[in-house]
């Protein structure tokens, strides 16, 4: 009988079929025609602005399939954590009427070309925490690295990004939900190595949120003008732009 567990590249041949579908099924998604608020807290606004354009990305730059299942772990990893807080006692919501099938909390600004979605409104927490609601909750997950780093400086210095995404909804939710921006978010952290959880309580910072919503706005009236905005660095060595999907793109256009 043969046993294909011993035929050379018989696991290889497997997850290159496999990472074909995803790779497949992702470019098959439309892209997003809004800026999103996740996003908002990127460094380089050039970089927000062939986001939110949609402009194709350097080749070989796209996700590829092994990174689309670090992002499908994420999730499923994220629906594992609302589970756990409902378990302890939080009146967690995910989407309108606590529905599976209910609209997920989110906002829409100037005409739809801002938008956000939460991963979830605390409602009500344990007795005895006396937790301040309503809340935004925000769940990331995260390598064993970076989760350290996250535990040991907070959010708002390892991940400048997460903060001004939790800032940026906090201020866009309020007039949904009033006082959210009032009491501090709910900020989850998953270590996907360790399944460790770290939990913090993130107050709102307006000054975070304001220059978040400036530069959307510097992004669409730029878009808007036929401009392109300038690239967050001078040298194409500096760190970020050693990372970005547009790199060849940009550099390649003026300053």
């Amino acid at each position: 009988m043969l046993d294909y567990n011993r035929r050379p590249g018989f696991a290889d041949h497997i997850n290159t079929a496999i990472d074909a579908a995803l790779v497949a099924e992702n470019e098959a998604t439309p892209p997003r025609d809004y800026l999103g608020g996740s996003r908002l807290g990127v460094a380089c606004e050039r970089a927000l602005q062939f986001e939110f354009t949609a402009t194709p990305k350097d080749d070989g730059a796209g996700f590829t399939g092994q990174t689309l299942r670090i992002f499908a772990i994420g999730h499923q990893l994220e629906d594992l954590a609302i589970q756990w807080l409902r378990a302890a006692g939080f009146d967690l919501y995910t989407r309108k009427g606590n529905r599976p099938d209910g609209e997920q909390f989110g906002f829409s600004v100037a005409g739809g070309r801002i938008r956000g979605h939460v991963d979830g409104i605390i409602a009500a927490g344990p007795q005895g925490f006396g937790f301040a609601v309503p809340a935004l909750w925000e769940c990331k997950t995260m390598n064993a690295k970076n989760w350290r780093a996250c535990v040991k400086e907070g959010v708002a210095k390892s991940k400048p990004v997460y903060a001004a995404q939790i800032a940026v909804y906090q201020a866009y939710m309020e007039p949904q939900v009033p006082g959210i921006a009032t009491n501090p978010a709910l900020f989850t952290a998953i270590n996907k190595d360790t399944a460790e959880l770290h939990h913090e309580l993130v107050p709102f910072d307006a000054g975070r949120a304001q220059t978040a919503s400036d530069r959307a706005v510097r992004i669409l009236q730029a878009t808007d003008a036929g401009e392109l905005l300038p690239r967050i660095a001078t040298t194409r060595d500096f760190f970020e732009c050693r990372f970005c999907p547009w790199a060849e793109r940009c550099w390649r256009l003026p300053a």
